[in-house]
């Protein structure tokens, strides 16, 4: 594969930076966006990616800022160059039943998981039909497929998602330009890992394969589809949730 840009959104997270190190392995220069850029937080995110081998980028992005993701995107692209890869990591919960959610529950979570794809693509996607090459990735969710219970904004946030890629892979597909979906069923972060054992055991119950996913298989599948030869893959979803949900 070329060097080519690489952006990934929320790529300090637990996904972001499975997904940041597939990148790189496979020769992309992998810039990371987060908002705990400039923190002593982020200093450690960097130590801890150098200390394996690998040396990213991490730009400050509040993505539920349109102006404030262009002006990162302007940057990266004049310090860095063009970028031709996409994806769309950056999200969060804020879980409830609906019966008690929020306003602000409901916004903050439509804001982050599915406001910040168009406040991102808006600004790269015209580049990249331009010069003819785009590839965007969209990190869904299972829970986008099938619904959650007490999650009635992921859930909306994440299968809107995929209706967004549907969409823009139609308009984009004669320029160069791919548009794909990836909706990760539960996955050993450091997040998911922290929930009591007995809690993890009930949710590997129900996961046919009898276990987590490993974050690297979130990050290979990314891999897979923004490749430079995954042309004539776009508007799909790639469900990797060990087959506990099949459609």
């Amino acid at each position: 594969m070329s060097q080519r840009i690489a952006v990934v959104t929320g790529g300090a997270g637990g996904l972001g930076t499975a997904i940041c190190k597939a990148l790189a392995d496979a020769g992309r220069k992998v810039v990371a966006t987060d908002t705990i850029a400039g923190t002593p937080e982020g200093q450690q995110w960097l130590d801890e990616c150098r200390n394996d081998g690998y040396a990213f980028d991490l730009v400050f992005m509040d993505v539920t800022d349109f102006e404030g993701c262009g002006s990162a995107v302007s940057a990266i692209e004049t310090e860095q160059g063009p970028i031709e890869v996409l994806i769309n990591c950056a999200g969060i919960t804020r879980d409830g039943t609906f019966k008690r959610m929020t306003p602000d529950q409901w916004r903050a979570v439509l804001s982050t998981n599915l406001d910040s794809v168009f406040n991102v693509t808006k600004h790269v996607v015209d580049g990249m039909m331009d010069r003819g090459f785009g590839r965007i990735v969209n990190i869904s969710s299972l829970n986008g497929q099938k619904g959650q219970f007490g999650q009635a904004n992921y859930s909306a946030a994440k299968a809107g998602m995929h209706g967004f890629t549907m969409a823009l892979a139609q308009e984009t597909a004669r320029k160069g330009v791919t548009v794909n979906t990836v909706s990760p069923g539960y996955v050993a972060t450091k997040m998911v890992m922290a929930v009591p054992e007995e809690v993890r055991e009930k949710i590997v119950a129900q996961i046919p394969v009898g276990r987590l996913g490993d974050p690297r298989e979130i990050g290979d599948s990314v891999v897979f589809l923004q490749r430079d030869e995954s042309g004539f893959i776009t508007g799909m979803d790639l469900s990797i949730n060990g087959g506990q949900y099949m459609h």
